[in-house]
């Protein structure tokens, strides 16, 4: 009998593993559609709040909808007349900065070798091209942008999602057996992902505002490209502050120098450390935090599978699935394992 359970539990195990697999094929190969609604369901999440506060100021809701609906359009068509002519502009000189990339590489090559440190200019190329982080960040926004162009079914999306909000959780528990436990779950659930992204935008977009002041300040090229960057990869922590710094600071050295180079990543240092490691944990809390590794695992995966925007929406993704799990007594010990070490103090 004991032998029974124990094979019953491996093939579940493989059953389990099997579906996985499929689901992860089925994402991979729909990200064309399933990246734009995605998109529409973090905007909905993000504008919800709002919303619900206009309706108890005694607001109808279509009122409400419209009002919110004339906001999300009016900062996305500010997004794309701006970022959008800055991503081709900075696409089209991408070459010509990584052609002084190159010659700047290899006259840190020629020094090493005149200081005795022999090494050949393909083999530091081998393991260090500057070019691929601007690269990384050029198609991250082309990613952006390229979603964006669904503007209209993104937008239509939100619509019904909002439409839908204030109903949904009497038709939720008339559908449910036991409605009173699972709306306490759901609850804290639907509480949990609305605070962290609430908050995670707030800090997202003072931390692409002061990187966007701070570069315009020192004069260089596309400031508010990498605002912008920096303002989407705040939302992947720990290492995602260190991504977004590089292109800038390469860029920097390339058009103004290796000091304004240094003062472009104290700037970004500074903002880190005062937004994501003092202002983020006092207000957001420890509770909700990642370990590295999940971070880095969830970047790699949903890059992987999404896509560049796959990339950015990665730790929100991770962190709704955490926070699901973290709302019911049988599966909260997943989310102790995808949290941090503070987590489990």
């Amino acid at each position: 009998m004991e032998t029974h359970n124990v094979l019953t539990r491996e093939l579940k195990f493989m059953i389990m593993m099997a579906c996985f697999v499929v689901v992860v094929a089925g994402m991979r190969a729909a990200a064309g559609i399933l990246v734009p609604f995605l998109l529409a369901v973090f905007i909905a999440i993000i504008f919800t709040p709002p919303m619900f506060w206009l309706q108890k100021k005694g607001i109808p809701n279509w009122l409400a909808i419209t009002l919110i609906m004339a906001a999300i359009l009016m900062l996305s068509i500010l997004f794309i007349a701006f970022v959008g002519n800055s991503v081709t502009d900075f696409s089209n000189a991408l070459p010509g900065y990584e052609k002084r990339l190159v010659s700047k590489v290899g006259f840190i090559v020629d020094w090493l070798n005149r200081h005795g440190v022999e090494i050949s200019y393909k083999m530091f190329i081998g393991y260090f091209d500057p070019s691929v982080a601007m690269q990384l960040a050029s198609k991250i926004l082309k990613g952006l942008s390229g979603a964006l162009t669904n503007a209209f079914l993104i937008l239509l999306t939100v619509i019904f999602i909002l439409a839908e909000a204030g109903g949904f959780p009497g038709k939720l528990r008339s559908a449910l057996s036991d409605p009173d436990t699972s709306m306490e779950r759901m609850g804290r659930f639907t509480q949990g992902v609305n605070r962290y992204l609430a908050l995670k935008t707030v800090f997202s977009l003072a931390t692409g505002l002061s990187i966007w002041i701070w570069l315009t300040i020192l004069g260089l090229d596309y400031a508010l490209l990498w605002g912008v960057l920096a303002l989407l990869l705040n939302f992947v922590p720990n290492i995602g502050s260190f991504i977004a710094a590089i292109p800038a600071v390469l860029l920097a050295i390339v058009q103004l120098g290796p000091g304004y180079a240094l003062l472009v990543a104290m700037g970004y240092l500074v903002v880190n450390i005062v937004i994501g490691s003092i202002l983020e944990p006092r207000f957001m809390g420890d509770g909700l935090g990642l370990s590295s590794l999940v971070v880095f695992l969830s970047l790699v995966f949903w890059g992987w599978v999404l896509g560049p925007v796959g990339m950015l929406l990665s730790v929100p993704l991770t962190m709704i699935f955490k926070i699901a799990l973290e709302s019911t007594d049988e599966t909260r010990w997943l989310s102790v394992v995808l949290g941090n070490d503070n987590r489990q103090s």
